[in-house]
């Protein structure tokens, strides 16, 4: 009888803050077509031969102001969340990261060490991009074929409209939001323009009227879209006026046209228009890590601060919290009774 197993994707993070470490880690993120979705030779042009040369060092400095005792917030917290669930599932829970270790592959041999020949994997992303659910599906299933041939996997697709994931977040977010707010900031991780056209199967995205239509076959494919849909789902179950929030994406690299508008530039222009008290969250994560603990709550803040605000409030990722726990388990179950069925 076939035995079942979860293994919960992350995006991963270097083995520690040296600059050796990050930069190998960096490498391998920046040199993945999916996120720089340039020719081979131009992609290591730009990041091996510019990037590399670079920036590594002051990742170095970033990652050193969020790593804590236990290492690396993105990797220890998907690890609590691993712990947590394994309490509530009767079926073996492994950790694989896209990047770096734990990887995919040392996720999923762990996995078969304990006899699981199918295999549930949970992408931990909300919205889908290429950079972030694609990636993720198309690494495992080279790992798959490479390596466990005779092992099936179920893929849990992005879950930014289920009910029970707005609800958590909203809930997540009524709790830790301020009593006295004029603004609550919707941060998603930015990605290039370019990526939404390449995702859009119908060829008609144009980055505006689509992304707001109730129904349109590119929407399962639109990050965009996607990003805007969790914000309208959660703005409605907290009952907050439209004029009281907004939606920016941040994290851009390069010279390209990125999606707008921008976080930094938002945030450095609130002040003067009169916004001084400022919550912000971050749901294109569902664990804190270096863009929402460095980025956002840190050079974030100073950002907002510099431009004349005077409350800067970050709101946590869901991280480990129990209600989330459950809507994993939920979604895991979901996909495991789908094995059954087959």
């Amino acid at each position: 009888m076939a035995k079942k197993g979860i293994l919960l994707v992350n995006l991963g993070s270097p083995r520690s803050t040296k600059v050796a470490d990050v930069k190998e880690y960096l490498d391998e993120f920046l040199m993945d077509e999916k996120v720089i979705d340039f020719r081979w030779f131009f992609r290591a042009l730009l990041v091996r031969g510019i990037i590399l040369n670079t920036r590594p060092k002051k990742s170095a400095a970033a990652y050193e102001t969020v790593w804590t005792d236990e290492g690396s917030p993105l990797i220890f917290i998907t690890e609590r969340i691993k712990k947590k669930l394994q309490k509530i599932v009767d079926v073996p829970v492994e950790i694989g990261m896209r990047y770096a270790e734990p990887s995919i592959e040392t996720g999923m041999r762990k996995l078969t060490e304990q006899g699981v020949t199918e295999i549930v994997l949970f992408p931990l992303y909300p919205q889908y991009a290429m950079s972030t659910t694609e990636t993720v599906i198309e690494k495992a299933d080279e790992v798959r074929k490479k390596h466990f041939p005779d092992i099936k996997v179920n893929y849990i697709q992005p879950f930014y409209n289920r009910e029970i994931y707005i609800d958590c977040l909203a809930e997540s977010i009524r709790e830790k939001l301020p009593e006295n707010f004029d603004a609550l900031q919707f941060s998603y991780h930015g990605v290039p323009e370019r990526h939404i056209y390449k995702t859009d199967p119908t060829n008609t995205c144009n980055l505006n009227d689509c992304c707001s239509r109730d129904e349109n076959p590119s929407h399962q494919f639109c990050y965009r879209h996607q990003c805007f849909k969790v914000t309208e789902k959660v703005i409605a179950k907290l009952g907050l006026p439209k004029e009281k929030v907004m939606v920016t994406f941040q994290s851009r690299l390069g010279s390209d046209k990125w999606m707008e508008p921008y976080t930094d530039e938002t945030l450095e222009g609130l002040g003067k228009k009169g916004i001084k008290n400022l919550a912000i969250v971050c749901p294109a994560f569902v664990s804190d890590c270096l863009e929402t603990l460095e980025e956002i709550s840190v050079e974030g803040k100073e950002q907002f601060e510099h431009g004349g605000g005077e409350n800067f409030h970050y709101i946590p990722c869901l991280n480990d919290e129990d209600r989330w726990i459950e809507v994993v388990k939920t979604l895991c179950e979901e996909k495991l009774h789908e094995f059954y069925l087959v």
